[in-house]
């Protein structure tokens, strides 16, 4: 979600708090028979929406933080299984499993098998063209879940082979399973987090932008009251008038 739609229901909240300000400065004229409507109402219900608008930051904070998190956790991902198949590559396993591996790592990779068959991925190879990069992404399964999926597939085959025991810790079948948790934990608090997230904005648009109760339409309803009171070319409907909302913070 854009910062200038963050940035429209803020201005929203601080407007209608203006707009309380201004009906509450015309003392005893104010006087609305509705009451959703009266000073001690659009009080309310502005704190309401501040209240449900600062969850929302929160919820978005903590989803932000998640997702660095799961793509720090992931960052090393790619250069991890070409080692694996490297350590695999050292043994005597059969060319088969070698080569289911191959399979796997190239999906880990993102690019098309048919362009990497002889070997693992160079990570210090030049960098794929940018158009020749998204015609082979497009074609692999590169979201969080798959490569989770993938990497797991790519430790059940090493460990499958006996001769895979590599004396570097990292890659020892222990260190793999691991490193296969905290990706599924990282992608997980990104999941839930997202969850939060969404279910937070539900919360705020309701207050914010639920029809005939929610702080945009009460917020008209204040101006169709004030015109009614002063008329169309007063001061004072001039006054709130000039006060603008946005719908759903556009």
């Amino acid at each position: 979600m854009n910062t200038i739609f963050e940035t429209g229901h803020s201005k929203n909240v601080a407007n209608f708090e203006e707009v309380i300000s201004i009906c509450t400065g015309y003392g005893a004229a104010y006087n609305p028979s509705k009451a959703s409507i009266k000073i001690p109402a659009m009080t309310t219900l502005l704190t309401t929406a501040r209240n449900v608008l600062q969850a929302a930051k929160a919820a978005k904070t903590t989803y932000d933080n998640a997702t660095n998190a799961r793509e720090l956790t992931f960052s090393n991902l790619k250069k991890l299984s070409t080692r694996i198949i490297n350590a695999l590559e050292a043994t005597d396993a059969t060319q088969q499993l070698i080569d289911d591996a191959l399979t796997i790592n190239h999906k880990i990779h993102g690019v098309r098998a048919k362009k990497l068959v002889e070997k693992p991925v160079d990570e210090t190879a030049t960098a794929v063209a940018p158009e020749d990069e998204h015609k082979n992404i497009s074609v692999s399964q590169q979201s969080y879940d798959s490569l989770v999926d993938h990497f797991a597939k790519l430790i059940q085959v090493v460990s499958s082979e006996p001769l895979y025991a590599p004396n570097e810790a990292d890659l020892k079948v222990t260190a793999l399973n691991a490193q296969l948790t905290s990706l599924k934990a990282a992608n997980t608090s990104v999941i839930n987090a997202h969850t939060a997230y969404t279910n937070t904005n539900i919360g705020r648009n309701s207050v914010l932008y639920q029809p005939v109760v929610g702080l945009f339409d009460i917020a008209n309803e204040v101006k169709k009251y004030v015109k009614s009171v002063f008329g169309a070319i007063s001061p004072q409907f001039k006054q709130i008038s000039k006060i603008k909302f946005r719908k759903n913070g556009y």
